[in-house]
């Protein structure tokens, strides 16, 4: 056993001895004779270069010149850089490098094979193509399912979405933005992934966004110049970030401003009627005896006959003798007439309450 700290840069070397004297021990060998195979860690889309992809060569040697598939990407080895930045002209197992040539970005996790041609290499990615947009569209269009598939549909059916384009400066950046993101969902609000995709912000991300009604973010890119005029045209805002925990935060904050509000009620106070009166060009006033707390004009009401609500509305007069006031306090007398409402009788409870909006957060 060796006690190690990544922080503070303790007995590292003796952990990479072990796992050396352990490899030998176990006689832990990768045969390097045959084509290569591996894993992408990480993928990005570089202004100079194009696409780069890290790779962990598993087996066999990779070298410049092979032609390697990956995901739903291909391509031509142009280069192979080290952890240092410098060419090489191959690398053997166990060995990590960035290769150029891809045609497009592949996503990390992908694994790597060499094979022998680039008609093999492109039929290979034409068919991984293929299947992936044939598993959305079964995923997205059948019509019929399970019982629990319905249900769930019908869950999200009023389910409100808050769109979003995310480009970002490498593949494992963007997953863990995603990966955050779709935490956040409750069974009301949820963020929608338009579009996710490494590289710089383009036109047609504007021209997505827009179509979708899409707020659009940057991690670690920037815009092109087409793109920030295309966005300044459309009227869409684009966001950059250099920290997840800043723009989850902040896509967090506007998701809670889908969230319907809280209605909180607060009782004002209760009054008693003691008699009705009829009042010409008025309609009926009730006589009443403020019980207990306040009675406030244009606040909210309910009618209580027999412990029963038979109306809620608002109070369309409120007079203490002959004047129109604004509250009147437990003990007091007063005049009460209600908007659209006439049917009122002696001993009848009248109820004042206000009803706040509590904004919600997720």
């Amino acid at each position: 056993e060796v006690e190690v700290s990544a922080k503070q840069k303790t007995n590292l070397d003796k952990l990479l001895e072990l796992i050396a004297l352990q490899a030998e021990v176990l006689d832990l060998k990768a045969n390097a004779e045959r084509a290569a195979e591996g894993t992408v860690i990480e993928a990005r889309l570089d202004r100079g270069r194009g696409p780069v992809a890290t790779m962990l060569v598993q087996r066999g040697t990779l070298r410049v010149g092979d032609i390697v598939v990956a995901g739903t990407q291909w391509g031509r080895v142009r280069a192979l850089l080290d952890d240092q930045g410098v060419a090489r002209p191959e690398a053997g197992p166990s060995f990590p490098v960035e290769i150029l040539g891809f045609s497009g970005t592949p996503e990390a996790g992908d694994r790597v094979a060499v094979v022998e041609s680039e008609a093999r290499a492109r039929e290979i990615a034409e068919y991984r193509e293929r299947m992936k947009r044939d598993k959305i569209a079964a995923r997205g269009g059948s019509a019929r399912g399970s019982l629990s598939d319905m249900m769930s549909q019908l869950k999200t059916a009023g389910r409100k979405e808050f769109p979003l384009v995310i480009k970002g400066d490498v593949q494992g950046s963007v997953e863990a933005i995603a990966a955050a993101l779709e935490k956040l969902g409750t069974d009301e609000v949820g963020a929608r992934i338009v579009h996710a995709g490494v590289g710089g912000i383009s036109e047609s991300d504007i021209s997505l966004a827009e179509a979708s009604n899409a707020a659009v973010i940057g991690f670690n890119v920037r815009a092109h110049k087409e793109a920030r005029d295309a966005a300044e045209r459309s009227g869409i805002e684009i966001r950059y970030y250099n920290i997840i925990y800043n723009l989850v935060d902040d896509v967090k904050a506007a998701m809670s401003g889908l969230l319907a509000p809280t209605l909180r009620e607060t009782l004002l106070g209760n009054a008693t009627i003691l008699e009705v009166f009829d009042i010409s060009k008025v309609g009926k006033v009730a006589g009443c005896r403020v019980t207990d707390g306040n009675v406030e004009r244009g606040a909210n009401v309910r009618l209580i006959r027999d412990n029963v609500v038979v109306h809620e509305g608002k109070l369309s007069t409120l007079k203490r003798f002959k004047d129109e006031v604004k509250e009147v306090a437990a003990g007091q007398e007063c005049g009460m007439a209600f908007e659209n409402y006439q049917d009122m009788r002696a001993g009848d409870v009248i109820e004042c309450y206000r009803v706040e909006e509590i904004k919600r957060t997720l």
